[in-house]
């Protein structure tokens, strides 16, 4: 059996150390200190949270925390380092431990090893993919439970995998969303199931090339076995060629044809093989991306033993999770909608798809790299109004001006005042930002909750 932590981290004298102060790092810290790993943990960032990791993690033996920076030094000379969610592959500190030959693995990977040495018969479905990993993650989770098995989320929804492994709660399944750059520093990670729900160019600003993010995707089958089960995209030819040669068993979920789980457009029903799930009317969701979402979370959960009619069932209680694609409220005619989790082009040209009537549409932020002319031809139906801003601002209007009305904002406030005055009765009000939040918020959650106090406040 693996061990729960290499044994060159528990020698005398040795120190691992943990980047990236987040709930994860916190969690990581906290499990190598019980097993008797000193811990160096530290953070770059400024954000309030820094100090609340420094709060949480200040009665723990073994643990020596540092805000505002990394030394460099003592992470060169670590035993190891654990990498949280939201640090990229590339960031100086983790390239000055490579170049020291120190491993790096993720918290995610952390905590799968410790769970497989302390809970065995846990088994997982990990979601990855360029959008919809969350609001997929959520709906595994939601129709294991729903069909009455121990079910949670974690990795990058719900608690971090280490903080998983601290607890005496004893799961059947977990539901994990992983991202790619989780998969680029997690060796042993072997889940039992893989959903890969689509894949387009994401992350530019921290990825030399497409290429180079769409193989780190790849590495969700790095451990993959003739037992494991691969849940596709049967209409994403990227995702079928990223899994081509991949041992394990494949099953398709598809909008456009006949497959394992498809939607019969025909008929607004979806389907599992040969049986119908529910109707199209009775998904709570917006958008055919999000059918998409269910079809795929319902082929992982059948291939976890619960059966079409508990799956539908499942289905039809879940509810829209906050910032994807989320009714906030309507006022006077004009519906808000928070899809504040869309930070790169392809998670807006999905909300921008899903839209059914006029709408305004907040699109900025911190750039990341894509430029926003694919969205030109999509707004030219129905968007009324383009409202760009944050450090994007500038360059979204580059790439948009002349091509749809456009306007810019300055502050975010001013952002949702000038869609108040713009929007009219049967419109939207699309928050579908394309960007990262990082300019003007600590995450998109922020974000998208500063959105619907804005508009709760009409």
């Amino acid at each position: 059996m693996i061990g729960l932590v290499p044994d060159a981290w528990r020698r005398a004298g040795s120190v691992v150390a943990i980047i990236g102060l987040g709930k994860s790092g916190v969690a990581a810290a906290r499990l190598l200190a019980r097993e008797g790993v000193r811990v160096y943990a530290s953070d770059a960032s400024d954000h309030p949270y820094a100090g609340e990791a420094v709060e949480a993690l200040k009665s723990v033996p073994w643990v020596d925390v540092e805000i505002g920076r990394h030394d460099l030094n003592k992470i060169r000379l670590a035993a190891g380092v654990v990498v949280s969610p939201g640090v990229p592959p590339d960031a100086p500190v983790l390239t000055a431990a490579r170049h020291a030959g120190v491993e790096i693995v993720s918290e995610l990977d952390l905590g799968f090893r410790a769970l497989a040495a302390l809970q065995p018969g846990t088994r997982s479905i990990a979601i990855t993919g360029t959008n919809g990993k969350t609001t997929t993650t959520a709906l595994v989770a939601h129709l294991l439970s729903a069909a009455g098995l121990r079910a949670t989320t974690a990795g990058n929804i719900g608690r971090p995998v280490t903080d998983l492994a601290m607890t005496n709660e004893a799961f059947q399944w977990l539901s994990l969303e992983v991202s790619s750059f989780q998969l680029h520093d997690s060796p042993n990670f072997a889940p039992e199931v893989g959903i890969l729900t689509n894949l387009a160019p994401d992350h530019l600003d921290r990825y030399p090339s497409a290429d180079a993010y769409y193989a780190d995707k790849r590495l969700l089958f790095r451990n993959a076995s003739g037992q494991d089960v691969w849940v596709l995209n049967a209409d994403d030819q990227l995702v079928l060629q990223l899994a081509q040669g991949v041992p394990g068993r494949r099953v398709l979920f598809s909008l456009l044809k006949t497959s394992d789980a498809w939607y019969d457009r025909a008929n607004q029903l979806l389907r599992l093989g040969g049986e119908a799930l529910l109707r199209r009317d009775e998904l709570q969701l917006l958008g055919d991306h999000n059918i998409a979402n269910a079809l795929a979370a319902a082929l992982a959960v059948h291939e976890a033993g619960v059966p079409a009619p508990l799956i539908g069932e499942g289905l039809r209680s879940f509810r829209p999770l906050p910032h994807r694609l989320e009714p906030v409220r309507e006022v006077d005619g004009v519906l808000w909608i928070n899809d504040s989790k869309a930070t790169n082009i392809a998670a807006t040209t999905v909300a921008v798809i899903a839209m059914e009537r006029p709408f305004v549409l907040l699109l900025g932020g911190r750039h990341k790299g894509e430029p926003y002319t694919s969205l030109a031809p999509l707004l030219a139906e129905r968007c009324r109004l383009v409202i760009a801003y944050g450090e994007a601002g500038p360059l979204v209007e580059q790439d948009l001006a002349g091509k749809v009305p456009l306007e810019r904002g300055s502050t975010f406030d001013d952002v949702v005042a000038r869609a108040s005055l713009t929007a009219r009765p049967g419109d939207a009000v699309l928050l579908s930002p394309a960007c990262s939040s990082y300019d003007m918020f600590k995450n998109y959650e922020e974000r998208g909750a500063t959105f619907r106090r804005l508009v709760e406040a009409f």
